[in-house]
């Protein structure tokens, strides 16, 4: 019995396959619509970036904030809310409007009636401005709103949310309670200020007032 004797294992290379130009251009149109993509993110971010860079870098006047700025800002949570309607309300659709926000158990203490005075004054006293600034309450506990209080906040986005879950958002200042302070959030849906306890409101108005004039060129009244 004959035996084929070893050979050597031998290798054969094949050369790439050649791009043809219908796929040259593919490829070519894939590059081209990144770019494009990427220029109008940047475009459509520019206004936003130049007004925050205006409000936290150059800081015209020399000026000092009231309100503390929040680092990092912190966006909306996935958090649902119940409208006095009985209605569910994600927090996140109250984006794309500047937000001026208090926390208060819906027994509404003294300090939450005086809150939500100064929320519905700050807000008019922004003149044409106003509707660029939504009046907030978002309101803990399982107490039903008394009806003159349903009444004085019908102007206002007032929501029910879970305490515990709403404290893994917004934070007092340390020492302080949530309901201590009013809260900041800007259209993006990012808390970015807080106003300290036993707020001033002419200091929390001029803040106010320079936060929607830095903005001014890109943010506009009302929800899309």
């Amino acid at each position: 019995m004959s035996q084929t004797p070893d050979e050597p294992l031998t290798l054969t290379v094949h050369s790439m396959p050649r791009l043809d130009a219908a796929s040259t251009s593919e490829a070519a149109s894939t590059r081209s619509g990144r770019w494009k993509m990427l220029l109008l993110f940047l475009v459509c971010a520019a206004p936003v970036i130049a007004s925050y860079f205006t409000y936290y870098v150059i800081r015209p006047e020399g000026r000092r904030n009231y309100g503390e700025l929040i680092d990092p800002q912190r966006p909306i949570p996935a958090l649902t809310g119940i409208n006095a309607k009985g209605q569910s309300v994600p927090l996140t659709a109250l984006k794309d409007q500047w937000l001026l926000i208090s926390v208060a158990d819906s027994a509404c203490d003294e300090g939450c009636q005086k809150h939500l005075y100064l929320q519905r004054q700050l807000r008019e006293t922004l003149g044409r401005e106003k509707d660029r600034l939504d009046w907030v309450w978002l309101r803990t506990g399982s107490v039903e709103l008394a009806e003159p209080l349903r009444t004085a906040t019908a102007a206002a986005e007032v929501l029910l949310v879970d305490a515990d879950a709403l404290a893994a958002w917004l934070a007092p200042a340390e020492g302080r309670r949530i309901e201590d302070h009013l809260y900041v959030v800007d259209p993006l849906g990012n808390w970015m200020m807080r106003f300290p306890a036993d707020v001033d409101p002419k200091q929390a108005k001029r803040d106010l007032d320079r936060l929607l004039r830095a903005s001014a060129f890109w943010d506009k009244p009302g929800r899309p």
